[in-house]
């Protein structure tokens, strides 16, 4: 996976961020929510990308997992038996899986930089640094664990013949 400099440019913010004053927190607070809005933009596009190259069959099959995964938080199981698997089911689970904690660890950052935001608090700021670069290197794993279901075009190429 290449890096991103939108990232890179936010995990370098939040890490400077770290020790400002509550006076350059409330100078800078925009601008820290900008650069962490657009290395989430990034990482989403990045995401999207790699998925676009995976087999129409594996990017069904991600599409099942998830709306399977959204089915079963809101109802419990009903022990249907599981579709004629897909061969690369499990490491389409691992994706999801580090997709949905790379999700929750963001929605955990953002809250805590709104809570640091209503009361004022350059702790819980930092822990809010702290939360949003977890959740960027969550995602980045996401997505390389993505870029491993790519289909080589030299596979594709065998496949053919």
């Amino acid at each position: 996976m290449r890096k991103l400099p939108e990232v890179q440019k936010a995990m370098d913010l939040m890490k400077e961020a770290m020790a400002w004053s509550a006076l350059k927190w409330l100078w800078e607070k925009a601008r820290v929510r900008e650069t962490a809005d657009r290395a989430n933009a990034a990482l989403d596009r990045l995401e999207r990308t790699t998925k676009s190259h995976w087999s129409p069959e594996n990017q069904a099959a991600y599409k099942r997992l998830s709306a399977k995964a959204m089915h079963t938080e809101r109802h419990e199981d009903n022990g249907a038996q599981p579709e004629t698997p897909n061969p690369c089911i499990a490491v389409l689970e691992e994706v999801h899986k580090a997709h949905a904690a790379a999700q929750r660890a963001r929605k955990d950052a953002e809250a805590a930089f709104d809570q640091a935001e209503r009361h004022m608090s350059t702790n819980l700021a930092q822990e809010g640094c702290k939360k949003a670069i977890h959740s960027w290197q969550l995602h980045e794993k996401a997505i390389r664990q993505a870029e491993s279901m790519v289909e080589k075009p030299q596979s594709r190429a065998q496949a053919a013949s």
